[in-house]
C-alpha cells in the first residue's frame, strides 16, 4: 500500500525524531484534512490485514515526491519547482520536510514487494535530510542561475505563515509544522531491502531539468 509521510510525521515530538514507529494523531489540532485521510486510511488498512490472515500487507510511507513525471498534469509538488523557477513563487513559508525521488520510490515499492522481511512492515521513503522550501530555491539558484531573479527571495517566519493560514488553506501545511525541522530516517529501507536512495538536490535538479524538457516556458529564455 501507498500510503504517505502525513500518517508518520505531522504531531509533534520534543525531539522531531521520526521513524516507522511514529504516528500522527488524527485529532491533531490544525491538522489539514489530506493528512488525516492517510492516517485513517493506513489505520483500516492494518486493521483490515490483522482480521484476514491470508492477507501480506506492506506500507511505503514516502514524504514530498519529486523527479521527473510520466504525464501531462504535474502533482502538487513538481508544482513548487514550476512556481519557483517561472517567477510565481517570490515568498515561501518557513517549512522543512523530507524529499525523495519518484523513481526510488518506484524501486522501494518493487523491493518491498518481492523481500520476505518486508510482509508486516511500514517503510519511510525519504533521500536525505529536512530541506526548506527556501533551501529548495537555493538548490535552483545554484544550477539554474538565469533564473535566479525569479526563486523566491524572502522566507515568511512561522508567526507570519499562522496569521496568513487564516485566510490561505494553501498554508496550513505549514502551519501545523510551526517551522521544526524533522529528522526523518530512512534507515529501515536501506538495512532491510538495501535500498539506496538519490539524494536530495540530485532529486530537486531533475526535477526542473524534466518540467524543462517537457516544454516549461521560462520567462528569461534559459
Amino acid at each position: 500500500m501507498t500510503s504517505s509521510y502525513a500518517a508518520v510525521g505531522y504531531t509533534a515530538k520534543p525531539d522531531n525524531h521520526y521513524s516507522e514507529a511514529d504516528w500522527t494523531d488524527p485529532d491533531t489540532e490544525g491538522l489539514p484534512a489530506y493528512h488525516k485521510s492517510k492516517v485513517l486510511a493506513e489505520r483500516a488498512a492494518w486493521d483490515y490485514a490483522r482480521t484476514h490472515e491470508d492477507i501480506e500487507l506492506t506500507v511505503i510511507n514516502p514524504t514530498g515526491i519529486f523527479g521527473p513525471r510520466l504525464g501531462n498534469r504535474p502533482s502538487a509538488s513538481v508544482g513548487l519547482v514550476e512556481g519557483m523557477l517561472t517567477g510565481k513563487m517570490p515568498v515561501v513559508p518557513v517549512m522543512y520536510f523530507g524529499v525523495v525521488d519518484v523513481r526510488d520510490v518506484v524501486d522501494l515499492h518493487l523491493r518491498a514487494m518481492f523481500h520476505p522481511k518486508a510482509a508486516g512492515e511500514r517503510f519511510i521513503a525519504v533521500g536525505g535530510p529536512s530541506i526548506s522550501l527556501f533551501g529548495m530555491a537555493e538548490i535552483l539558484r545554484e544550477h539554474f542561475p538565469a533564473a535566479a531573479a525569479l526563486l523566491p527571495s524572502t522566507e515568511l517566519t512561522i508567526e507570519q505563515v499562522r496569521e496568513a493560514a487564516k485566510t490561505e488553506p494553501a498554508l496550513r501545511d505549514a502551519a501545523v509544522l510551526q517551522g521544526r525541522i524533522p529528522v526523518i530516517s530512512n534507515e529501515k529501507a536501506r538495512s532491510v531491502l538495501s535500498w539506496e536512495p538519490r539524494n536530495v538536490a540530485e532529486t530537486i535538479v531533475a526535477t526542473a531539468d524534466a518540467e524543462i524538457r517537457l516544454g516549461l516556458t521560462l520567462p528569461y529564455g534559459g
